[in-house]
This record gives structure tokens, sequence and C-alpha cells, in this order.
């Protein structure tokens, strides 16, 4: 059982928070000795022998959330500048190795409340799992520039269409909660304007003719759309956090058949 600010009654690994106000503050990550390094690095050389296609980018880690005693309401998130490589070696909690993730997410409702999900493909790293379009956290190009949360919002955008075909501009996705898991990874939730949930299968249907076109599988093998927990296809498949995020975003709205605009959505005011 977990704690949550808007006192959902969540039985789930995750904690769910509403702030008032997000604030994004950049950290170094912990240093690593020289034989952790060697580890790191060996464990990257070991992957890419394995998948050559790797490629050992930036990215945005968690550092952790606290609230703002100073103002309340504001959640800071603290954010690390990293490379994929810190994420293959084994980690262990509370060690210099462990990096948690950061990750943005999209709740793209359809116009009769559902929410579309999809199953990662076999290709990916969680094969199987049904999951929000999601994606890894990045730092801004130059390292000294801050990150802010158009820059989440810009990427929320982005990894719903790349993932499921769906365009939608970054401005109309509200920030709608956070998430932290028990080993301090953070989800930041975008809520999207509902649209129909035809609309949305003919643009992963185009997505996946299109990737298939050029030689490419899609990351989502499958879309869905759900409205209990009991909805996805495979009741037995790994169901990631699907269920919790579900529960919260049914008390948030519960009838979504009568919003016009994500204007309508009874949330709270962040930003």
């Amino acid at each position: 059982m977990v704690v949550v600010t808007d006192r959902l009654p969540l039985f789930t690994g995750i904690e769910l928070l509403s702030p008032a106000r997000l604030r994004l503050v950049p950290a170094e990550p912990p240093p690593l000795s020289r034989a952790d390094q060697a580890a790191v690095d060996d464990a990257w050389d070991e992957a890419v022998r394995a998948k050559p296609g790797l490629f050992d980018g930036p990215v945005a880690a968690s550092g952790g959330l606290r609230w703002d005693e100073a103002q309340p309401g504001t959640l800071v998130l603290t954010w690390l500048r990293a490379t994929y490589r810190r994420y293959v070696s084994p980690r262990t909690p509370g060690s210099a190795r462990w990096l948690p993730h950061l990750f943005v997410s999209v709740l793209q409702p359809t116009d009769d409340g559902a929410l579309m999900v999809g199953r990662m493909a076999a290709w990916t790293s969680s094969p199987g799992r049904w999951q929000l379009p999601s994606g890894t956290g990045e730092p801004p190009a130059a390292v000294g520039d801050p990150l802010e949360v158009a820059d989440l919002r810009a990427l929320a955008a982005r990894e719903l269409r790349e993932e499921t075909g769906t365009e939608i501009p970054a401005a109309d996705l509200r920030l709608w909660r956070l998430s932290r898991g028990r080993q301090g990874d953070v989800g930041v939730l975008f809520l999207a304007p509902p649209r129909p949930a035809g609309a949305l299968r003919a643009s992963y249907a185009a997505l996946v003719d299109a990737e298939r076109a050029v030689g490419h599988e899609p990351e989502l093998d499958q879309i869905a759309f759900v409205r209990v927990e009991a909805d996805l296809p495979a009741p037995g498949d790994p169901r990631g956090d699907v269920d919790p995020i579900l529960r919260a975003f049914r008390q948030d709205a519960p009838d979504l058949a009568a919003v016009a605009g994500p204007a309508a959505f009874p949330l709270g005011p962040v930003r």
C-alpha cells in the first residue's frame, strides 16, 4: 500500500502525486569509483556486442522528488545528466551505480471514456508489458541549459506520435500527475484531449504500415482501449503501472463521453 496525495485507495508499487506546481532542478549523478566505472563500461561493451544498434545517448535520470517546504504545493524534481550505459550494468539500490529512471507517459483517452494502452513488442526491453505510450527522459542538448516542464511535454507528444501514430500539439497536453516507484523511478504523466477510438486505431495502423514498409517493427505490437483493470486483453501479461493509473484517471474523469476538450477535465491546476 502507498501514500497518495489525493487519497486515492491505490494498492500498487507506485505513488501518485498531484502537485500544484512542478519545478525541475539539475544535479550531478553520484561519481563512480574506478572499479564501478570499469564494471559499467564492461557491461555496456557486452550489451553492444549482443545488440550492435545500441547507442550510448544522453538521458535525464531521476535524482528524486521532494516537496518544497517554502512553497506549499510545489514538487521539486531533481534530474541528473547521464547516458544509457548507466542503465546496463547490474545496479544495486543505494549504490553509486544506481540511477532511477525519469520518464514521460501520455494518457490518451477516447471520447467515450477509455484509455489507450500498448503492448511492448518482443524486441524491446520489456516484451509483452502493457503500458501507456512512454519514453525515457532526455536532457537539454547543451550542458548547463535548464530542463523545463515544456521540454518534457514536447517529449511526451513525440513519444505518442512515434509509438502510436497519433499527432497532437505539445501545448494540448496537460500535466496530470507524477508517479514515483519504490526504487525511485519517476514518471511525469500528461493527459491528452479525448479522441474517437476509431481515429486512434487508424493512426496506429498507418504507423505500423509505415514502419514495416522500411523493415522496422513498431515498439508497440498492439494497442487496446481500457476502462477498468479487467479490460486488458490478457490479464496474465505484465501490466506495468496501468492499473493504478487507470483507477486514478477513472476517479478524475468518470464521464468522458460528455467532455468536449481538455479544459473540461476536472483536474488540478498544474501546467
